[in-house]
Parts: C-alpha cells; sequence; structure tokens
C-alpha cells in the first residue's frame, strides 16, 4: 500500500517525456492514471506500461486546445469517480525560438491556448472535483523561462509567467480547502521539447524526467501541506513568493 493507493490522477501531455514518466510514476505508487494526449498510439503504449506494472490507466486522446472536450472530461469523472485527487498539468508548447515581432499570430495563439488558457479550462472544469477529495492536489509545469525572460523565448516565457499567475491565484482562491495548488519548475531535462530548443546540447549532460516525477509524487500525496509555491527541481528547494530568496 502507499499514499497514492486508489487516488485519481489526470496527466496531461502524458505520452512523452515528463508527462509520460509521471503518469508511470504515479501508477506505480498507486493511482489510478487519466492520461491526456494527443497521439493514441503512445497513449497505447503508456497503457502497456502501466497494466505491466499492476497499474490502471483511462485513456484520453484530446488536443488541450478542444475546451469542449475538457469540459466532459470533468463530466465524465464525476459521474464515474464523483472526484478528483491529482491534476498534473504537463502539457505545453515551446512555439519555437525567434525575436517577438517575428512570430506568426497563429504559433502566439497555440502557444497561449495550450499553456494558459487550457490551464484555467481544466482548473473551471476539475477545479469542483479536487474539492470534492479529501486532499486534492493541483501540480502545473512552470519553467525558468517565466522568470529568466531570455532573448528569443517570447511567447513560451510570457505563457508560463501567466500559468504562474494562474496557479497562484487557484492557490489563494483554495487556500481554506484540503487542495493544495503547487508549480513546478523542471529546468533542463533530456526531452523532446529540450532538444528542439537546445539541438546542439549533449542530452547526456542533463537529468532525466524520470529523476524528477519522485518529488511530483511527493507533492500528489495527501501528506504534501504546501500550497502557492513552486518547487524547483535544479535547487531541488520549495520557492516562496512571499518570501525574500
Amino acid at each position: 500500500m502507499t499514499e497514492l493507493n486508489g487516488r485519481i490522477a489526470v496527466v496531461t501531455g502524458a505520452s512523452r517525456g515528463i508527462g509520460r514518466a509521471a503518469a508511470l510514476a504515479l501508477s506505480k505508487a498507486g493511482a489510478h492514471v487519466i492520461a491526456l494526449a494527443r497521439t493514441q498510439g503512445a497513449l497505447e503504449e503508456l497503457d502497456d506500461e502501466i497494466q505491466s506494472g499492476g497499474g490502471s490507466a483511462t485513456l484520453v486522446p484530446v488536443d488541450m486546445k478542444d475546451y469542449d472536450a475538457l469540459d466532459r472530461l470533468g463530466a465524465a469523472i464525476l459521474e464515474r469517480w464523483g472526484k478528483l485527487d491529482i491534476l498534473f498539468a504537463n502539457a505545453g508548447l515551446l512555439g519555437g525560438l525567434a525575436p517577438l515581432g517575428h512570430y506568426d499570430q497563429k504559433i502566439w495563439d497555440d502557444v497561449m491556448a495550450v499553456n494558459v488558457t487550457a490551464n484555467w479550462r481544466l482548473i473551471r472544469s476539475l477545479g469542483p472535483l479536487l474539492q470534492a477529495s479529501d486532499a486534492g492536489r493541483a501540480i502545473v509545469v512552470s519553467s525558468g523561462a517565466a522568470h529568466s525572460c531570455r532573448a528569443y523565448w517570447g511567447p513560451y516565457s510570457v505563457s508560463k509567467a501567466a500559468v504562474e499567475a494562474l496557479a497562484r491565484t487557484y492557490a489563494a482562491e483554495t487556500a481554506t480547502t484540503p487542495v493544495k495548488v503547487m508549480m513546478v519548475n523542471p529546468g533542463p531535462l533530456r526531452t523532446r521539447m529540450r532538444a528542439s530548443a537546445m539541438p546542439g546540447e549533449d542530452p547526456a549532460t542533463l537529468k532525466t524526467p524520470e529523476e524528477l516525477v519522485p518529488h511530483i509524487v511527493r507533492m500528489a500525496s495527501p501528506s504534501w501541506t504546501e500550497s502557492g509555491k513552486l518547487y524547483d527541481f535544479p535547487q531541488d528547494r520549495v520557492l516562496d513568493f512571499n518570501r525574500p530568496s
């Protein structure tokens, strides 16, 4: 038995990278994983691995810009389980690297739609279900780009700053409830997104998503007590926005 036995967890962007590693880790810890991603085949491969480890999953092939589908997800979870214990909001787009004035409108809109608006729609759809849990946990993936604001990372940096504001607001609004809301800065990890952003980088020098996800499991557990803060994986510390660093 583990702390997550019988818990229900939604994981977005679950087909690869951090999302896939988190889905596997949450399943191994005892949670039933509701895995969201666009690619049916990759979800089926994830399901095979979860089942081989003795876990269980529900697969939801969905584009995060299909907001009506996110609303239907909340209704389906309510009907089947009546609650949600864990939301791991991981899906995101980089949008490429370019000067701010060089981005096409569609790229800007897509990054904001997936990285920001979809997470707001998830909170709107799944928030009441997290409130129905005795220990609802929402974990939102951010990035150091939200604070460094490096040249040519404009849409991604802006979107991650916005998603941190979204998560902090949600944490404030749930402060008197059992729901805890955390942000995570994974830092540079060995993922496809990182490779596209830094094509000349040696991936062997980077940590892996599998090294991060034990901390995700810890934050997803009922024993976790922090809220409205950011777990910085490179520093292995929780940062409080209301206190000097």
